[in-house]
Protein backbone atom coordinates (compact mmCIF):
# COMPACT_ATOMS: atom_id res chain seq x y z
CA UNK A 1 0.00 0.00 0.00
CA UNK A 2 1.58 3.26 -1.04
CA UNK A 3 0.86 6.68 0.39
CA UNK A 4 0.83 9.77 -1.74
CA UNK A 5 2.68 12.60 -0.14
CA UNK A 6 2.45 15.19 -2.93
CA UNK A 7 6.23 15.61 -2.89
CA UNK A 8 6.50 16.37 0.82
CA UNK A 9 8.22 14.14 3.39
CA UNK A 10 6.14 11.95 5.68
CA UNK A 11 6.17 13.38 9.18
CA UNK A 12 5.65 11.78 12.54
CA UNK A 13 2.20 13.38 12.74
CA UNK A 14 1.22 11.72 9.45
CA UNK A 15 2.27 8.32 10.80
CA UNK A 16 0.46 8.84 14.10
CA UNK A 17 -2.73 9.91 12.33
CA UNK A 18 -2.66 6.85 10.06
CA UNK A 19 -1.97 4.55 13.03
CA UNK A 20 -4.83 6.05 15.07
CA UNK A 21 -7.16 5.58 12.12
CA UNK A 22 -6.30 1.88 11.85
CA UNK A 23 -6.38 1.25 15.61
CA UNK A 24 -9.56 3.25 16.09
CA UNK A 25 -11.43 1.16 13.51
CA UNK A 26 -10.32 -2.04 15.24
CA UNK A 27 -11.36 -0.79 18.66
CA UNK A 28 -14.83 0.09 17.37
CA UNK A 29 -15.30 -3.39 15.91
CA UNK A 30 -14.03 -5.07 19.08
CA UNK A 31 -16.18 -2.86 21.30
CA UNK A 32 -19.34 -3.74 19.41
CA UNK A 33 -18.56 -7.48 19.60
CA UNK A 34 -18.04 -7.59 23.39
CA UNK A 35 -21.73 -7.71 24.47
CA UNK A 36 -22.51 -10.50 22.01
CA UNK A 37 -19.48 -12.48 23.19
CA UNK A 38 -20.53 -12.11 26.83
CA UNK A 39 -24.05 -13.34 26.09
CA UNK A 40 -22.71 -16.28 24.11
CA UNK A 41 -20.19 -17.15 26.83
CA UNK A 42 -22.88 -17.02 29.51
CA UNK A 43 -25.17 -19.27 27.49
CA UNK A 44 -22.40 -21.81 26.93
CA UNK A 45 -21.50 -21.80 30.63
CA UNK A 46 -25.14 -22.30 31.61
CA UNK A 47 -25.47 -25.25 29.21
CA UNK A 48 -22.30 -26.87 30.57
CA UNK A 49 -23.53 -26.54 34.16
CA UNK A 50 -26.98 -27.90 33.27
CA UNK A 51 -25.50 -30.89 31.42
CA UNK A 52 -23.15 -31.66 34.32
CA UNK A 53 -26.07 -31.50 36.76
CA UNK A 54 -28.27 -33.76 34.66
CA UNK A 55 -25.47 -36.26 34.02
CA UNK A 56 -24.69 -36.44 37.74
CA UNK A 57 -28.34 -36.81 38.65
CA UNK A 58 -28.79 -39.68 36.20
CA UNK A 59 -25.62 -41.45 37.30
CA UNK A 60 -26.59 -41.16 40.94
CA UNK A 61 -29.99 -42.69 40.28
CA UNK A 62 -28.57 -45.76 38.56
CA UNK A 63 -25.80 -46.53 41.02
CA UNK A 64 -27.41 -45.70 44.35
CA UNK A 65 -27.12 -48.29 47.05
CA UNK A 66 -30.02 -49.60 49.12
CA UNK A 67 -29.49 -49.45 52.85
CA UNK A 68 -31.43 -51.99 54.88
CA UNK A 69 -31.93 -51.30 58.58
CA UNK A 70 -32.76 -54.22 60.92
CA UNK A 71 -33.76 -54.06 64.54
CA UNK A 72 -31.83 -56.24 66.93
Amino acid sequence: MSMRTNGRPITRDDLEAAFQKVVGDGEKAAGSAVPAALVLGGAVALCVVALAYLAGKRRGRHKSSVVEIRRL
